[in-house]
C-alpha cells in the first residue's frame, strides 16, 4: 500500500512538473534569407494562448546601438526578416495599453536609453520600413543591462503571479514590460 501511494505521489509531481515545463514550447518556423533563423515560441498564461514568431539573428561581433538596432527615435523591428508576430486568443494588457484577442505585429524604439513596446495593428508584412499611422499603442519598457551577452536575440515570457513579463535581451540589452490577461 505504501509503495502504491509512494508511486501514485511521484507519478502527479512528475506530470505537475512536467505541465510547468510544457508550459512555453518553441517551433522552427524556417532559415532566414540572411541566415538567422525563425522561431514561433508559445506559452500558456492565464489561460492565455500568446505565440510570438520572429527572426532570431545574431551579433557576429556587431554592437547593439550602432550597427544592429537603430539610434534614438528610430523604430526598429525587434528581429530579422519578416516582422515580429505576436496572436493571442485572450485581451492582454501592457501597462496602460490595451491590445484585443488577435494578431498585431511588434516594433520597438529607443529614446534616450529608453525603449517603447509598439504594438502595431498592420501584420502580415516585411519587417521594414516601419507601418507609420497603424499603432495600436506605444507603452515604455524597463530597461536593464543584461550580465551575460546574449549573442542571439531573444524574446521570451515569464510567468508571473499577476499575468507575465515579455523579455527581449541582445547583447548587453535587455527591456521587459510586464503585462495582465483579461
Amino acid at each position: 500500500m505504501r509503495r502504491h501511494v509512494l508511486a501514485v505521489s511521484a507519478a502527479m509531481a512528475a506530470l505537475a512538473f512536467g505541465s510547468t515545463l510544457g508550459a512555453q514550447k518553441t517551433t522552427q518556423v524556417h532559415a532566414g534569407q540572411a541566415g538567422s533563423p525563425h522561431v514561433r515560441t508559445e506559452w500558456t498564461i492565464d489561460g492565455a494562448s500568446v505565440s510570438i514568431e520572429y527572426g532570431r539573428p545574431f551579433l557576429k561581433g556587431r554592437a547593439i546601438g550602432r550597427d544592429v538596432e537603430p539610434l534614438d527615435g528610430e523604430e526598429w523591428r525587434i528581429g530579422a526578416d519578416e516582422a515580429t508576430t505576436l496572436r493571442t486568443n485572450r485581451p492582454l494588457r501592457f501597462g496602460s495599453l490595451a491590445v484585443p484577442q488577435g494578431t498585431y505585429t511588434l516594433y520597438a524604439i529607443p529614446v534616450k536609453g529608453q525603449w517603447q513596446l509598439i504594438v502595431s495593428t498592420k501584420t502580415g508584412q516585411w519587417g521594414i520600413p516601419y507601418p507609420k499611422g497603424a499603432d495600436l499603442g506605444r507603452v515604455p519598457m524597463t530597461m536593464i543591462k543584461v550580465g551575460k551577452p546574449v549573442e542571439q536575440l531573444t524574446i521570451s515570457i515569464d510567468d508571473t503571479p499577476g499575468g507575465g513579463t515579455l523579455r527581449i535581451e541582445w547583447g548587453t540589452t535587455g527591456a521587459s514590460l510586464p503585462f495582465t490577461v483579461g
